[in-house]
């Protein structure tokens, strides 16, 4: 960490600004007080501005979002203004003012102390051009350039190595009963149980009994009455000062967010599907693939599946192509496969399927990416005991039958075409993400991606090789050559597409929904 006399610098813990070319829009910049100073975890995309001005925001319905949807821990550090031909250095005071004032509709606290917030701003003209700023002493009418910028190679280790989550499962129970006739009672009603449940958490009888698993470590008994004390914080965070500071007001917070969420729909069923869009909008997530749903969410106590979803015996590689190195094609752009899928090849689970499985093989680790085959089993009772080539065709027939999932299909008459279809191909991992299916001859592949070079045309495709026949060995796998890019025609003139055959490309696309 800079010390005070240093100069600042900032941190930054994302790959990339969620930027969208040709819109203007302003950025919340997310930090933590755990962390080093000016240390920009995330942004949020503000999303609600008032009718007056569209770029000024409507603080009262941003902070109740925030409130909601921000960890305790986290915290507002700073704003991104996106806009055209900016005056750099007003703009950062601009987006640095409404920072503070989202601070302060967030706080209960009057005093918020000179904090050093953030300001940056990105001009369309030229939007990979980030300008940061931070305000002097915490005065919001005097900032200062910082040319010191740290984008952190692993920030996932970064993160996970200075913190921790503390989760906090509390079932509350609030039964309602209200005349038929006045159904709109029920919304007081609800309203002053859930005020009253709230008002409990902070009374000064209410009492915490906190156990360590470390048996080393004592008891400790919190006390209502010190919930609002000030708690002082080394590098390890103390457990009281984490429920007295952090689970505690986020119940409360959590209870209030509950109401203004429920009572609107309290007597009638209502898809989520708006609250999702709205989320995917701040969180800048595109808007064709169902990312916040329940069953996307972190299964923190390891509970949330049951065993039965667990395949005794087995074990799937996950992700074998994130280990391998570079393609080697000069100015090339790598579009890849996006998500998780399994590593499906001859022999696994026992099954010898070698000489005819391996277009079943990509199947299954198709099908894996659509995250199916806990929902519809291992196999398709029709194909048991069939041992006949399947290729494109009757791929673009299973995936349809059994999770619904539409196809498009490549037809090239010569493996010497598949190069002239990188263009396409590269757009189909950057829009739809999903694993390609390709089958020549007799021989079947996934194709996980292509490194494409638009100027000279030159390419190279990330290949997923189903004909594997050893075990599960990362090592082995990539070395071995059963995961990696292969080009058209190699250094040595061998050719890895045939030109006598033709080859269909299975390009399944991805559901359009949140």
């Amino acid at each position: 960490m800079a010390s005070e006399n240093q100069d600042p610098a900032i941190r930054i813990l994302f790959r990339r600004l969620q930027i969208i070319k040709s819109e203007s829009g302003l950025q919340w910049l997310i930090g933590s007080p755990f962390f080093p100073r000016h240390t920009v975890i995330s942004t949020f995309r503000c999303i609600h501005t008032t009718s007056s001005n569209p770029q000024s925001p409507d603080f009262s319905k941003e902070s109740d979002d925030i409130r909601t949807l921000l960890p305790k821990g986290f915290e507002v550090i700073g704003a991104l203004i996106v806009g055209k031909d900016c005056n750099f250095d007003k703009t950062a005071r601009e987006a640095i003012n409404a920072a503070c004032n989202l601070r302060k509709s967030l706080s209960s606290d009057a005093s918020l102390g000179n904090l050093e917030l953030i300001g940056a701003v990105v001009d369309l003209n030229n939007a990979k051009d980030v300008r940061f700023f931070v305000s002097k002493d915490g005065k919001m009418d005097s900032v200062e350039s910082v040319s010191s910028i740290v984008y952190e190679d692993n920030p996932e280790k970064f993160v996970w190595e200075r913190g921790c989550l503390l989760h906090c499962a509390l079932q509350v129970k609030l039964p309602l009963y209200y005349q038929p006739s006045k159904p709109n009672d029920v919304h007081e009603i609800y309203m002053r149980a859930a005020d009253a449940v709230a008002s409990k958490f902070r009374d000064p009888q209410v009492t915490c009994l906190i156990e360590a698993l470390n048996e080393t470590s004592g008891a400790i008994v919190l006390r209502g009455s010190e919930l609002s004390t000030d708690s002082s914080t080394s590098k390890d965070l103390s457990l009281a000062y984490g429920i007295s500071k952090l689970v505690i007001p986020a119940l409360v917070d959590q209870l209030h967010s509950m109401r203004k969420v429920n009572i609107p729909d309290l007597l009638k069923r209502h898809p989520e599907t708006e609250t999702r869009r709205s989320l995917h909008l701040r969180l800048g997530l595109p808007f064709d693939r169902p990312l916040l749903r329940i069953s996307n969410a972190i299964d923190i106590v390891g509970k949330k599946h049951s065993s039965s979803l667990v395949q005794k015996g087995s074990s799937f590689l996950k992700g074998v192509h994130l280990t391998i190195p570079s393609s080697g094609i000069s100015g090339g752009v790598a579009s890849l496969v996006q998500g998780s899928y399994q590593y499906y090849h001859y022999l696994h689970e026992g099954l010898d399927d070698s000489g005819w499985g391996c277009a079943y093989r990509s199947l299954q680790t198709i099908i894996s990416w659509f995250k199916a085959l806990v929902e519809i089993g291992d196999k398709d009772p029709s194909f048991i005991g069939s041992r006949e080539w399947i290729g494109a065709i009757e791929l673009s027939f299973v995936l349809d039958k059994l999770i619904g999932a539409s196809c498009k299909i490549i037809n090239v008459k010569s493996g010497a075409e598949l190069p002239e279809k990188c263009r396409e191909l590269a757009l189909h991992f950057e829009n739809q993400g999903t694993p390609i299916m390709i089958g020549g001859g007799f021989l079947a592949y996934t194709l996980l991606g292509v490194d494409y070079n638009d100027a000279s045309g030159d390419c190279a495709f990330l290949i997923l090789d189903p004909h594997y026949t050893g075990s599960d060995d990362i090592k082995k796998i990539v070395y071995g050559g059963w995961c990696g890019w292969r080009k058209a025609v190699d250094s040595k003139g061998k050719r890895f597409f045939l030109h006598d055959k033709f080859y269909n490309l299975l390009l399944p696309q991805r559901p359009n929904m949140v």
